[in-house]
């Protein structure tokens, strides 16, 4: 009677534990059920990103940081000059230039750019059919270092008149005068820098052109002829240039463009005679009134004719 009793005394205790310790697993398990609703869900391991153009980047583009973005790209396309996400950042490529066109989305490739000071660096900046020649500037003649790459200017000379080119009351008087040689230039290099940094000024000894090959020898002729001086264009352009050829490699030779009225656009001149009334006045002026008298005798006759001047034209 004692050992049936002991036997089922066992057995219950072995019960009641099975027991205890299913109930506590299936505690548990709930416990963990309701954490794992409670927190949110772990979304996958995002594919790697890669750097690509923003908007489409033209040949001979300098890039800026906001051309770039990142895009996630499959494991499997990927290359190896691709530009990966934490290897590199858009801002370490402002300055750059692109060496081909690259479409809007498609990865930056550094087989399709090229960093500044790399050998062929200015070739790829320049457009086809242009030429880059490199003018001096001082802290005057470059507008106190507040011209940058990218921007249009005007090329100006400042040179003497001869005195035999000089009529009327001249009395020999050396004239001076300047002149607007080219219009719409693209300047692509500042010294040795193809790009600028925001809000910073740098006084330059030379600026780099890009111009037709007719105008390279412009500028090597006024280089030697007098002062050259830049005059900054603004990026808003009048409505007198607005129907002026956007291809600057169609330009002839003195730079002449057609202009809203069918006309032309030459070099334009300015004369010190036209600044101050007490310099004696030139041909080359536009106010010459009374010096374009010519006393002419006839037999014995004597009369007076205008050979009022015009400025002198210039062939392309």
């Amino acid at each position: 009677m004692r050992l049936r009793t002991l036997l089922l005394l066992f057995l219950a205790v072995g019960l009641a534990g099975g027991t205890a310790m299913l109930a506590r697993a299936w505690l548990a398990a709930q416990r963990a059920a309701e954490i794992a609703e409670a927190s949110p869900m772990a979304l996958p391991a995002p594919a790697k990103s890669v750097l690509v153009a923003r908007t489409e980047i033209r040949r001979g583009q300098i890039m800026k940081p906001e051309d770039l973005s990142w895009q996630v790209w499959p494991e499997g396309g990927l290359d190896k000059s691709y530009v990966v996400l934490g290897t590199r950042t858009p801002e370490s490529f402002a300055g750059w230039v692109a060496r081909n066109p690259i479409s809007a989305g498609e990865p930056l490739s550094e087989t399709k750019i090229i960093a500044p000071g790399n050998r062929g660096f200015l070739a790829a900046v320049l457009r086809p059919g242009m030429r880059a020649i490199s003018v001096p500037v001082t802290i005057t003649s470059g507008i106190s270092g507040f011209i940058f790459p990218g921007d249009q200017v005007d090329l100006m000379i400042t040179h003497q008149i001869p005195t035999g080119t000089a009529g009327g009351n001249s009395g020999g008087y050396e004239h001076k005068a300047a002149e607007t040689v080219l219009h719409d230039v693209r300047v692509i290099a500042i010294d040795q820098r193809l790009e600028s940094k925001s809000g910073e000024a740098v006084v330059a000894h030379t600026a780099t052109l890009e111009v037709t090959p007719k105008q390279t020898e412009m500028i090597a002729v006024a280089g030697e002829i007098g002062k050259l001086s830049l005059s900054l264009r603004s990026l808003v352009p009048a409505a007198s240039d607005a129907a002026t050829s956007a291809d600057p490699a169609a330009a002839t030779g003195a730079n002449q463009a057609a202009d809203s009225s069918g006309g032309t656009r030459g070099p334009t001149y300015t004369v010190d005679s036209e600044i101050s009334p007490l310099l004696p006045k030139s041909l080359r002026g536009t106010d010459n009134s009374d010096s374009g008298l010519v006393t002419i005798l006839r037999g014995g006759g004597k009369g007076s004719e205008s050979t009022a001047s015009q400025p002198a034209s210039r062939g392309s």
